[in-house]
């Protein structure tokens, strides 16, 4: 692997590395691992049924494993959001911010969604999550994961964080900074990322860092956190940029710094900071009442939904509903704050659409609480593979919608008509043949 000169300059000259382990480690592939969602199976009974070969738990994270699979993405359990494939050194970044449940979370550059999804188990469900992505294609793809694993209290924005901060000041209790860095930690796992590589490069990243975790910290509450983190090993986007924060904003202190290299821990490489805001610095910090989400009612809508919930779950899900002007409905998390202003791509579960008659239910509905469906068509691992690819299966169940599921985690949803199930997986979440 031909590494630019200047980065192993810098590498080398850097205080406290052994640089020939250092070097040596790009001789090795790189570490690959999953993370269970514990929010549909423990990782425990994860283990017992994997299916494929598990190593060790990764570093802090009991619920993250090692892998060798060569193609882990294309598993059943990966489409019914049974886990997460995470680099392993990123998944200790979720691990010091202790994401609780009933606190208000926000994720500031949250795609593609593994920090995000690490958080959201640990919330158990509890609580506000925001997950934040400023550039629309990428907040998609982050959209898509947190319906997969079935995550009902988040919100999926896109949004600067200018107008974040301008919308929470000093409102959350843990505000996570992944920031756009220079990649040097994914060098090995993607080489592209290695002629982009430059000094100007890590300068550019590191003043669009300040300013962004300048933005953070007026969003984070007096005694909250912010967790800030790179896949970079340049200290001017790492120690140095925590050095001058914490000089601009005295009313942080840092709590635990950690930087992982390739030749120190089994995986790419990492750094992550934790820091408090200090509830002695209380001018200028105090939050401004922030509105709740406004809610639209639809009566129509809301019965015809009752209805449904009633029919297939033989019980009503409970929460507030939230109906838009073509028909969507959602079920909005408790203390769901207003979003007014900004690019907002999901809110809490998407459950269906309303066209003045009848309720069709969304897939998001399915992965978040599918489980619990009166109506299921429960498949093996094989017969799964034929519903991924979009085909037709038959079931003696009665007619109506049922929870298609693999073993008991569902898939997405399916129609029964006098035997025959037709399929309602979405289209761009099938299983190219």
């Amino acid at each position: 692997m031909e590494l630019p000169e200047a980065f192993l300059r810098r590498m080398k000259e850097r205080p406290g590395i052994d640089f020939p382990a250092f070097l040596s480690s790009y001789e090795k592939p790189p570490y690959k691992g999953l993370r269970v969602n514990t929010l549909k199976i423990s990782a425990e009974e994860f283990a017992a049924r994997a299916p494929f070969p598990l190593g060790e738990e990764v570093g802090e994270e009991t619920a993250g494993f090692y892998i060798e699979e060569e193609k882990p993405g294309a598993d059943v359990y990966h489409f019914a959001g049974l886990y997460y494939l995470q680099e392993p050194s990123a998944m200790t970044v979720g691990v010091p911010a202790a994401g609780c449940p009933k606190e208000r979370v926000l994720d500031l550059c949250a795609a593609p969604g593994g920090k995000t999804t690490q958080i959201a188990a640990q919330m158990k469900g509890e609580g506000i999550l925001i997950a934040n992505e400023i550039n629309f294609a990428r907040a998609k793809a982050l959209s898509q994961n947190v319906e997969r694993m079935g995550i009902t209290n988040c919100a999926v924005t896109s949004a600067s964080p200018e107008s974040l901060a301008a919308l929470f000041p000093a409102f959350f209790d843990l505000v996570l900074v992944d920031a756009p860095c220079s990649g040097e930690g994914m060098f090995k796992k993607e080489p592209n990322a290695i002629p982009e590589w430059s000094e100007a490069n890590v300068a550019m990243c590191a003043a669009r860092q300040k300013e962004i975790l300048d933005r953070a910290a007026e969003t984070v509450a007096v005694g909250g956190r912010l967790l800030y983190s790179t896949c970079t090993f340049s200290e001017e986007e790492d120690e140095w940029q925590i050095e001058e924060f914490l000089k601009r904003h005295p009313e942080f202190s840092l709590v635990k710094e950690r930087k992982l290299y390739p030749h120190t821990f089994r995986g790419e490489g990492h750094f992550c900071a934790l820091l408090e805001k200090n509830s002695s610095f209380e001018e200028g910090t105090r939050p401004r009442s922030v509105k709740l989400f406004p809610v639209l009612k639809n009566s129509a809508a809301e019965r015809a939904f009752r209805a449904f919930g009633e029919d297939f779950f033989g019980e009503p899900l409970t929460g507030t509903l939230h109906t838009l002007a073509d028909g969507r409905m959602y079920l909005v998390p408790a203390g769901m704050p207003d979003l007014s202003g900004v690019s907002l791509l999901r809110l809490g579960v998407e459950l269906g659409e309303f066209d003045g008659k009848i309720f069709k239910p969304a897939h998001a509905l399915a992965m978040a609480w599918g489980g619990r469906a009166k109506r299921k068509l429960s498949l093996s691992r094989e017969e799964s593979e034929r519903y991924l690819r979009g085909e037709t299966l038959r079931a003696d169940l009665p007619n109506g919608w049922c929870a298609v599921c693999v073993e008991e985690f569902p898939l997405g949803f399916g129609k029964c008509v006098n035997g025959t199930v037709k399929n309602h997986l979405p289209k761009g979440l099938r299983k190219i043949k």
